[in-house]
């Protein structure tokens, strides 16, 4: 089983956090973040999945949510991120 994990880039960091509605949940730095998601993708490699890092477009997920109506919260990024075949 395959599964898209998000990933930021350190260059897009203060951009994506000046523009989630959820940043009150979120690490302070990209590489308090980027901990966590190695963690994260360690713990689904253990458990059998493929994981496929996807690399977010910041606009691309801006608009996506646009389009659904939705905050950008963890939620939507999740189903954005999901979505992507």
């Amino acid at each position: 089983m395959e599964v898209n994990l998000a990933y930021y880039r350190r260059k897009d960091w203060n951009k994506f956090l000046k523009m989630i509605n959820d940043r009150d949940a979120m690490h302070d730095s990209w590489e308090d973040w980027h901990k966590s998601y190695l963690r994260t993708k360690h713990i689904l490699t253990s458990q059998g999945l493929t994981v496929n890092d996807f690399i977010v477009d910041l606009d691309k997920l801006k608009k996506y949510c646009s389009n659904k109506g939705v905050q950008i919260d963890g939620k939507a990024r999740s189903q954005f991120v999901s979505n992507i075949k």
